[in-house]
């Protein structure tokens, strides 16, 4: 599949003098604007006995700033018809509003404010409120859910004690619970400042009103002082990593984690690809062998953590009632023993092609989509136009290539296991 020339669209790169990259792509298909304001800071940077301070920050950055009334930020949004809201990851965080093109003035404003303005309006009553609200969502997205403490126990057999990926985003609730209102407003000094972020805007605007809406709103915060490095190295898993969880759960899932190449490397492309061969659609190895013929699962799937330092490749699957993790793990492991042993047919690969490039197309058709990969873009490559090139690298990637992949990365002694079994006693 080729890259249809209708899906051409403008972007103008700039940089305020505080260091702000500001991202403009005009789109008069709607009359709507998005803005996606991304910061390069995540979980990674907390430093030790701080974690969760970067997802702390998505609750807190809704509060409200110096001009900008507490909780009034999304209302304000929606009373518009707009959609707002923000994410963290390992790596970034993003913020997003999605607005009539008249409001764009607002949402630029609403924005600045919280990047420039935030410090003299938090207080004491705001971290105690939104640390109450991020623990209750530890309980039930962790804790409390069937399952959810998978990624906590894989994160802590695959990377050596000190290492930034080591916790989850979401941080403990003894860091929480530790958290001062001074270690929150030096994260933020640190982190959430224009030198160390991306806006991008997409939508029905005049590039130059935008970009003079930007330097209005923007263009007076100064810069950071500078965030410390992430000097931590990994030096690869050198045996494999085993954890048995008995858990208040109906079926055995087993999770099968192996160490891939980071997002910037160039394999990070045919380990994405290796991820859909196995899994992408009912069509797929693991679900027509596991799921469809064996009946041995009741789903199996593969995906890729992308990450800046190293990425995961993840194959889980759930057991039928009263299957053994056993038999997952060994129907798992021969789907990758297949793989290394025989590459992709290229019919198969035109089919991952296909998808890769449907749904990638698909991403970009709305203003907030298109928004937020130019950030991502800018963010990891320091260059937004890589977006109208990025689906052909994933095309590139040949069946060959995929077989090599498969051989370098799911090998044994890169490989961690963590295993659910039902305890005694059924689920809760």
């Amino acid at each position: 599949m080729t890259r249809p020339a209708g899906l051409q669209f403008p972007i103008a790169t700039q940089r305020l003098d505080n260091g702000l990259t500001v991202v403009l792509s005009e789109d008069h298909g709607a009359p709507i604007v998005a803005t996606n304001l991304w910061y390069h800071v995540g979980s990674k940077n907390e430093p030790a006995g701080k974690t969760g301070f970067a997802h702390l920050f998505e609750h807190m950055l809704f509060e409200g700033s110096q001009h900008v009334p507490d909780k009034s930020f999304i209302p304000t949004i929606q009373r518009l018809g707009g959609d707002v809201n923000g994410s963290t990851g390992t790596d970034t965080t993003n913020y997003y509003e999605t607005v009539p093109s008249e409001h764009l003035p607002l949402a630029l404003w609403l924005e600045s404010d919280r990047m420039g303005w935030l410090v003299p309006a938090m207080n004491q009553e705001k971290l105690d409120n939104q640390r109450s609200v991020v623990k209750n969502e530890r309980r039930w997205r962790y804790e409390n859910q069937p399952y959810g403490l998978w990624l906590e126990n894989f994160l802590e057999l695959a990377y050596p004690e000190g290492y930034p990926y080591r916790h989850p985003v979401i941080g403990s609730m003894e860091d929480l619970d530790s958290a001062s209102l001074k270690d929150i407003e030096r994260f933020f000094t640190t982190y959430y400042t224009p030198d160390n972020a991306v806006l991008s805007v997409v939508g029905d605007f005049e590039p130059r009103e935008a970009l003079r809406l930007v330097d209005h709103y923007f263009g007076s915060i100064p810069r950071g002082p500078g965030k410390p490095p992430v000097t931590a190295t990994f030096q690869g898993q050198h045996g494999e990593q085993r954890r048995t969880l008995r858990d208040k759960v109906q079926l055995a899932r087993v999770f099968l984690g192996f160490h891939a190449p980071a997002i910037t490397e160039p394999d990070f492309h045919a380990a994405m690809v290796l991820t859909d061969v196995l899994s992408a659609g009912k069509s797929s190895r693991l679900y027509k062998r596991m799921v469809y013929e064996k009946q041995i699962a009741q789903q199996a799937t593969s995906f890729l953590y992308p990450m800046e330092l190293t990425s995961v490749i993840f194959l889980e699957a759930s057991g039928k009632p009263g299957g053994t993790p056993e038999v997952l793990e060994d129907a798992l492991l021969r789907e990758i023993e297949g793989l290394k042993n025989s590459a992709p047919p290229e019919r198969e690969m035109e089919r991952i092609r296909n998808q890769i490039a449907t749904h990638h197309y698909y991403a970009l058709q709305t203003v907030n989509g298109r928004a937020d990969q130019l950030s991502e873009c800018a963010i990891h490559f320091g260059d937004p136009r890589r977006l109208l090139t990025e689906v052909d690298r994933y095309l590139a990637v040949t069946a060959r290539e995929v077989q090599e992949a498969a051989h370098r990365y799911l090998r044994p002694e890169n490989r961690t296991v963590v295993t659910f079994v039902p305890q005694e006693g059924g689920a809760a």
